[in-house]
């Protein structure tokens, strides 16, 4: 009777219920799809390489090109118009989040017509609006006191400067607003309960705890700033693809200058890119929760 209870065992597994597949034989999974698209892949960077490498784009041109002194002009152009127009949306931003959730419908009705009116008309657009704003408003000031020409003062910088930096507003503000509502409303009541007026409270209790969820989006679109401030080239302003552009319009190299900016453009990207990584890390301690690392 023993010996049958342990034949049956045997066939049907261990003592303790587990079936015994110490006998089967390990065959490793296959993933042809996988090494085939990783092939073509690979392929179409090769062959991209290989064209860039062997074409007809003289390398020496670009590495001459890199150090111009217009270029560097326009790279330090670029710069300060990705720092300053980002600035002033960063300021309208936040203005207009605040006005978003004010109780005050006037408020609401003109930050509701604020985001719709500069998320609703392209950039290149609002850029050649502000840069003839001659056209419409020939004279600015207050009338017997002072005025000037609108020519005289709007020029490719300040067009390029208000075009960026207004329209940024508009995304930054839903950013903003967005940070602000992740928020728990516990947050409010207790600044509330404590007696401090709710500029104070947003200043000292919720825009620090919010940041958490601002800084990502808003480091991205200082990332797409630098790209942006190439489009204020149709209104004349000295950025860097703009001076590529009169550079390669004078001795015929378009894809080399074409090149010469990437560079820089990608440059710039990476060392905001780390700089970023780093204010997410500050932003995120004591969040409960690792922060991703770039």
């Amino acid at each position: 009777m023993l010996s049958a209870s342990n034949e049956r065992t045997s066939a049907s597994g261990n003592a303790d219920g587990f079936t015994d597949i110490s006998h089967f034989e390990h065959v490793p999974r296959r993933y042809y799809g996988r090494y085939f698209a990783s092939a073509v892949i690979l392929a179409i960077i090769a062959y991209v390489v290989v064209a860039f490498a062997r074409g007809q784009i003289d390398w020496a041109v670009v590495g001459r090109f890199l150090t111009a002194k217009s270029i560097l002009k326009g790279l330090g152009n670029t710069i300060v118009m990705t720092i300053l127009a980002m600035a002033l949306g960063i300021v309208l931003g936040v203005i207009i989040a605040i006005m978003r959730l004010s109780t005050n419908p006037v408020m609401q009705a003109v930050a509701h017509g604020y985001v719709w009116l500069f998320r609703g008309t392209p950039v290149i657009l609002q850029l050649l609006l502000w840069f003839n704003l001659a056209l419409v408003f020939p004279v600015m000031g207050i009338p017997g006191l002072f005025e000037f020409r609108t020519v005289d003062i709007m020029t490719p910088f300040l067009a390029a400067l208000l075009g960026l930096g207004i329209n940024q507003g508009a995304y930054t503000s839903e950013v903003v607003r967005a940070g602000l509502l992740s928020v728990d409303t516990g947050q409010y009541e207790a600044a509330k309960s404590i007696g401090m007026p709710k500029l104070q409270a947003l200043r000292r209790v919720i825009l620090p705890q919010a940041m958490r969820v601002i800084v990502p989006p808003i480091g991205n679109e200082l990332i797409g700033m630098v790209k942006l401030t190439s489009l204020a080239s149709v209104i004349q302003y000295a950025e860097m693809l703009h001076s590529a552009e009169n550079i390669y319009y004078a001795n015929a190299r378009v894809i080399e200058l074409l090149m010469v900016a990437g560079v820089w453009y990608l440059v710039i990207v990476t060392v905001l890119s780390l700089l970023q990584s780093r204010v997410e890390l500050r932003f995120a301690r004591g969040a409960g929760r690792p922060s991703a690392k770039r």
